[in-house]
């Protein structure tokens, strides 16, 4: 890079800095929503958060900026170090896409997700999905509409897919799930005639907030994640949020009948915040340094959630702690009960109470009624029936109503279209770093059942975390784990897996 170049990067970094830093702001806000906020001020707050966007908006699609990635782009990238390379590629793709999207455009999907996310959750409560078709209709024509300008050259559904799964497409994810599919049923309905079913008596009873609380916190602190540098608080939807790697926000639901549904989704999104906490030092506001996508994303938390938390070893060193918490229903408990208990298959009605076996089958689901309706085979006043009907065929149940079926989801009420698949795209790219990990660390194991959970928490930063958006998914799977995604991984794991807990032949 010659000094003029350096001064044109210098000059694109602080812009970049400051347009990631309102995007912090706007992570916080959404927390606060989510979180905090009196459901009176929804009305002030959709307004602050368009407002924002707007602002977010001008400066991301500003032309000095679009100039500047543009100049720096043209002199290829064996001029700077990757770092500063995927920095310059990221800008450029980034003013493009903001360039090519009407502002107003920007600011009515900001309004609409913030007012959305309240018309959701009214309609949950009372069961009404009718009450949340104009809100639905209306995103999917936006985004449809977002689509079209965005990424003119895909299929609207790609283009939605594309943002939380770049270079993935409903092509290739359809070949995928077809793969999957087929056998998961197949291992679903063998588990279900099964005579060997798992004891989960006493998963069972009545297990105090507070105490939850003080077990999902200590879980959370040994698998890593720094409290200094984060909190965890309730929400209608678990989730992990806040505004940058020094300031993360992850929570939880509580059911006083049901720890372990609390305590999966505080490690589910301890995943998720070591992640944030982990990544590259150098940078922290610049796109290089960023998680990769949503599948990669999802991957860190369902590899501490599935791979590691119910796994033998886990159960093994943290039965004492879950005894400690819960005396009475840890009375003669093995760890060997513990693993098989909350490993049990049982077909849901919601996807995040589902269990590892079953839960591919709710993305599945949900991918294919997108697909319709970004292709328009599918009306959104028939999404209940269509639903249910699908609940029926792929887990043979059928939801007693629209709350425990077609409104559970809050990624809807959002237009968070094209998100769905990257849960099980996450599921297996976790499969395969795990096979990594110890094949890379072959003592990992007696670690992880000693309680010393630190070397999964460095292999994970050194290979994926600190990544950042060096490479493309594809890239970094094949750095990592030696081969290309392979679904059939995965199958075999959940195969092998269930086959042992459930003695099936």
């Amino acid at each position: 890079m010659n000094e003029t170049q350096q001064k044109k990067y210098e000059e694109l970094v602080s812009q970049l800095t400051e347009v990631s830093r309102l995007g912090s702001v706007m992570g916080i806000m959404h927390w606060d929503q989510e979180v905090i906020m009196p459901s009176g001020a929804a009305e002030s707050r959709a307004g602050q958060m368009a407002a924002l966007a707007g602002v977010l908006h001008e400066k991301s699609s500003r032309k000095e900026l679009g100039a500047l990635a543009e100049d720096l782009f043209s002199a290829g990238p064996d001029n700077y170090s990757l770092f500063e390379w995927r920095n310059i590629a990221e800008a450029k793709r980034e003013y493009d896409l903001s360039a090519r999207i009407p502002k107003a455009l920007v600011q009515e999907l900001a309004s609409l997700s913030s007012q959305g996310h309240h018309v959701w959750v009214k309609a949950r409560q009372e069961n009404s999905f009718s009450s949340f078709v104009p809100t639905l209709k209306r995103f999917v024509q936006l985004k449809k509409e977002w689509a079209g300008y965005a990424f003119p050259e895909l299929s609207t559904y790609d283009a939605t897919i594309d943002i939380y799964e770049r270079g993935m497409s409903a092509e290739r994810l359809t070949a995928i799930f077809d793969t999957i599919k087929t056998p998961l049923k197949n291992l679903i309905q063998g588990v279900a005639e099964s005579s060997n079913a798992p004891d989960g008596t006493f998963l069972k009873g009545s297990f105090p907030v507070a105490d939850q609380e003080a077990l999902g916190k200590k879980i959370s602190q040994a698998i890593g994640f720094s409290f200094d540098h984060g909190r965890m608080d309730v929400s209608v939807h678990p989730f992990c949020g806040g505004g940058d790697a020094s300031d993360v926000r992850i929570t939880t639901r509580y059911r006083e009948d049901n720890f372990i549904e609390s305590l999966y989704a505080v490690i589910h999104e301890t995943g998720h915040g070591l992640y944030e906490q982990g990544r590259m030092r150098e940078g922290r506001d610049l796109p290089a340094s960023e998680s990769l996508t949503m599948g990669i994303h999802e991957s860190q938390s369902l590899f501490w959630e599935r791979m590691i938390a119910q796994g033998r070893p886990f159960c093994g060193a943290f039965l004492q702690t879950f005894a400690e918490a819960f005396p009475e229903n840890f009375k003669n408990v093995s760890a060997e009960t513990l693993y098989r208990g909350i490993n049990m298959v049982s077909p849901s009605f919601i996807r995040v109470e589902a269990d590892e076996a079953t839960y591919p089958l709710h993305v599945i689901l949900r991918f294919e009624i997108e697909k319709g309706l970004f292709d328009d085979s599918l009306k959104v006043e028939d999404l209940p029936e269509i639903w249910n009907a699908k609940m029926q065929e792929y887990l043979g149940i059928c939801p007693p109503n629209d709350a425990s079926g077609v409104l559970q989801d809050v990624h809807w009420s959002g237009g968070a279209f094209g998100y769905f698949p990257s849960y099980t795209l996450g599921a297996m790219y976790a499969c395969q770093f795990y096979q990594a990990l110890r094949e890379a660390l072959p003592g990992v194991e007696d670690e992880i059942s000693q309680g010393n959970l630190a070397p999964v928490k460095n292999w994970l930063n050194e290979n994926i975390h600190q990544q950042g958006k060096l490479y493309t998914p594809d890239e970094l799977v094949l750095r990592v784990t030696g081969k290309p995604l392979d679904p059939q991984l995965f199958i075999n794991y959940l195969t092998e897996k269930y086959r042992s807990i459930y003695s099936l032949n």
